[in-house]
This record gives structure tokens, sequence and C-alpha cells, in this order.
């Protein structure tokens, strides 16, 4: 049997290198997808399947794109904080979470901005 070789010393850590900003990312202008009179931080967002939404408290408004262009709805005293996609007889239908409850997206009314 050899006799073990002793231990090299460790070598120092590399310094960290800046991370990149995430794709998507809402304060890269390139990747925002609702309109720009929104603003540029969503209080929530997020998305299921092809739908993707990004709430605007402070404007009560909520954007959606559903993949066949994006839509603004005045969300009123409901604070949205999520999305599901329920599947009934009649299709598809989407549903946001508020402070409220469950709010169905159809009974929201469509704005400009």
């Amino acid at each position: 049997m050899k006799p073990m070789k002793p231990m090299q010393p460790m070598k120092p850590m590399e310094p960290m290198k800046p991370m990149k900003p995430m794709k998507g990312f809402a304060d890269d202008p390139a990747s925002r997808w609702w309109p720009e009179a929104l603003g540029t931080s969503p209080n929530s967002a997020g998305g299921q399947n092809e739908l993707r939404y990004a709430y605007f408290g402070g404007k009560h408004r909520l954007a959606v794109d559903d993949g066949h262009g994006v839509k603004v709805y005045d969300t009123g005293d409901h604070q949205v904080s999520g999305v599901q996609q329920k599947q009934g007889e009649g299709g598809r239908k989407i549903v946001f979470t508020s402070q409220k409850g469950e709010v169905d997206l159809d009974s929201l009314k469509t704005t400009g901005a």
C-alpha cells in the first residue's frame, strides 16, 4: 500500500460575474408585452398555458394576453393575485383571484389602458 500524498491547498474562488437580466423581466422594454401606459412594474404577473396577465393595482388595470392579442380590463376594487383556467360545458373560462374571491374575466369591462 502506498502512503497518501499530502492534500493540496484550496485555490481561491474567482470573483462572481454580474448576473444578466432575465428574459421577460418587466424592466426590459423589449420583453414588456402590455401597453406602455400601464408602466413597467406590475403588482402581480404570471401565466398559465398560453395565457399571461399583468395586474397594475395603482391604475386598477389588468392586462391579459390570450395569444390573440392584449386586452386591458378595469378591475375596479379587485386586487388581482392569481389566475385559473376552468374547463366547463361552455369551454374554457378564465377566472382571477382577488381579495373578494374568484372573479370571472368576462365580468370585467375592457378599457383602452
